[in-house]
């Protein structure tokens, strides 16, 4: 499936995305503070593309004016979403591309897509403490807060952080309940 908004296409991972993957994935102010270790080398994010971002419902963010990939959105079904109605959304972009609005572009097509398309009644979204960017995309977005956890286990590092909740329902969605 590839989706599309003004400036972004949302298509599927490719091993041959792995140089652009590590240009920005390599970047120790991405992946740590989205629960995951920086790359360390191409080959590296080729076999976290095929292992981990070549699935289903999870998007290469590619800038139509370059045509290369520049970060990744996905909806997953994990801890949060215990039902095949629910997911959860994450995302990351490369720092060059933070404050320009291109997650949340992206997001809010994920989010049609999403309760339009895959008939979803609701998704979740968190961040773990410190990540103000993440938080702040998922308030722009109309999500909203749950619950804290002090101690969520992060596998990918080992550590435990605190994480915060949000959750977007489709009513909340029909409803158009953004923060912009």
């Amino acid at each position: 499936m590839i989706l599309e908004t003004k400036r972004l296409i949302l298509r599927p991972w490719e091993e041959t995305d792995a140089e652009e993957c590590y240009k920005y994935a390599k970047d120790p102010q991405v992946g740590p503070a989205a629960g995951w270790p920086v790359h360390t080398s191409v080959e590296n994010s080729r076999q976290v593309i095929k292992r981990i971002l070549a699935v289903p419902e999870t998007y290469a963010i590619v800038l139509k004016e370059t045509g290369l990939p520049i970060g990744s959105i996905g909806l997953h079904h994990n801890d949060l979403a215990k039902s095949d109605d629910e997911a959860e959304l994450g995302y990351w972009i490369g720092a060059p591309y933070w404050g320009r609005g291109l997650v949340p572009e992206a997001a809010k097509e994920v989010l049609r897509h999403a309760f339009e398309d895959l008939k979803l009644t609701r998704v979740w979204c968190a961040y773990y403490d410190g990540n103000e960017k993440s938080k702040r995309v998922q308030k722009k977005l109309g999500f909203k807060y749950q619950w804290t956890n002090e101690s969520v286990p992060v596998m990918q590092t080992g550590e435990t952080r605190k994480g915060h909740v949000n959750l977007m329902t489709r009513n909340d969605w029909e409803n158009g309940l953004t923060n912009e």
